[in-house]
């Protein structure tokens, strides 16, 4: 998980920031989002500032020019003129800080300022850029209001007064579509970064599920495979550590049956891991039990000391589905195993009975045992593992306490 925040935190721009804005970098960068810093400006904004203010300033001396030819005009009333000109022009490095407040107060300055009229479209295409339609509309609609009564103030000396109106028209919707298009295409770049952050979280996701499962499953089978085999090391080391006493034949059959359980349980282990190794299927390796095996399982614990009956009522067991006589056998093998364990020296049944399109049902019970047992710890991992193995064929498990005082557990499984 460390290398995935790494991966999340790190900064998305390596290469060459200087070709993008810095507000798109911005919300583009986690790190610079997080910081709540003011963006900085890259050598592109650098670039497009300095334009921007030498096209206003270009722009006001056009205007002072005009000025000066019209001897209507006070003098002083042209000082002011270009004395806002010159302000409004410095006031076009602050247009990526408060783009809609520039835009706002460029509305009067540019209507008594013919030298501020650069300022006010640069203003009005950066309020585009940076902020959403409305303040756009609001600002470049009062501006459009205006102009008829500006050019009624000032009319232009080489144009018509109604030209002069449809000309402006035209540059200001210029001007507000050439901003909402380069706004709608940061935009669109912000949406691929969301979707690809999206896919990537939905695909690590998917990762950690998928080994969160095989985890599981491994640890499932590890469970089943394991616990019946060191069950019957436990029982019959109990038995020589209480009695050291016991003829010399008892005393090695339980050291073979100690020898065999160990080799069973250390050869079922080392197909375990070799499974992890290659990532080869549960299939891969020896070969899967399956219902046949139960007369094995069944001779193997009578070997141990335990009295087991076993009814199998099965129509054709030859033809069984594979994963299904697997659960059962599991199941079988759970029930075995927990029965050793919490009631030793009862008499365990073992019931197997179905057929095609019947199902398979499996029951393993145990009466009471006589007297007090001896705590066995354990966390009943073994029961829940043995639900999600008969939920994963498709069928259903419960356990539980029998009238006796016993214990039972019930499958059926499906056998189409």
């Amino acid at each position: 998980m460390t290398g995935d925040k790494a991966a999340q935190t790190a900064p998305v721009f390596t290469g060459r920031r200087w070709f993008f804005p810095s507000a798109l970098i911005h919300e583009l960068d986690p790190d610079a989002a997080r910081s709540g810093r003011r963006p900085r400006r890259t050598a592109r904004d650098w670039i497009v500032d300095f334009a921007c203010f030498l096209l206003a300033v270009l722009v006001g001396l056009a205007g002072a020019e005009t000025l000066r030819d019209n001897h209507d005009i006070p003098h002083a009333l042209a000082v002011a003129d270009q004395m806002l000109g010159a302000l409004s022009c410095a006031a076009v490095w602050l247009r990526r800080r408060w783009p809609l407040a520039l835009a706002a107060v460029m509305i009067p300055v540019s209507f008594v300022s013919e030298t501020s009229g650069g300022v006010a479209i640069i203003s009005l295409f950066t309020l585009a850029v940076h902020r959403p339609f409305r303040y756009v509309a609001w600002v470049g609609g009062v501006q459009t209001l205006l102009v008829p009564l500006y050019f009624w103030w000032r009319p232009a000396p080489d144009l018509p007064y109604l030209a002069t109106l449809v000309l402006f028209v035209v540059l200001t919707a210029a001007t507000v579509g050439w901003g909402m298009f380069v706004r709608s295409k940061r935009q669109l770049m912000l949406s691929l970064r969301d979707r690809a952050r999206r896919a990537e979280t939905e695909a690590r996701l998917r990762a950690e599920q998928a080994q969160r499962l095989a985890r599981e499953a491994i640890a499932r089978e590890m469970h089943d495979v394991l616990a019946h085999r060191l069950t019957l090391l436990s029982v019959h080391a109990g038995a020589l550590e209480f009695r050291p006493d016991a003829p010399r034949e008892e005393v090695a059959r339980a050291a073979g049956v100690i020898r065999e359980s160990a080799h069973e349980a250390l050869q079922d282990l080392r197909e375990i891991i070799g499974v992890l190794r290659a990532g080869d299927s549960d299939d891969a390796g020896r070969p899967q039990p399956t219902l046949a095996a139960l007369d094995t399982l069944a001779a193997e614990s009578r070997q141990a000391g335990m009295k087991i009956t076993l009814d199998q009522r099965v129509t054709d067991p030859a033809a069984v589905p594979a994963s299904v006589g697997r659960t059962a056998y599991r199941i079988a093998q759970e029930g075995l195993t927990n029965a050793r364990k919490h009631a030793p020296g009862t008499e365990v049944t073992v019931s197997v009975a179905g057929g095609p399109g019947e199902g398979l049902t499996v029951t393993v019970r145990n009466p009471a045992p006589e007297g007090d047992v001896p705590h066995v710890p354990g966390a009943g991992q073994g029961l829940i593992g043995l639900g999600e193995r008969a939920t994963l064929a498709g069928g259903t498990l419960e356990h539980g306490p029998t009238p006796d005082g016993g214990f039972g557990v019930w499958a059926r499984l499906p056998w189409r």
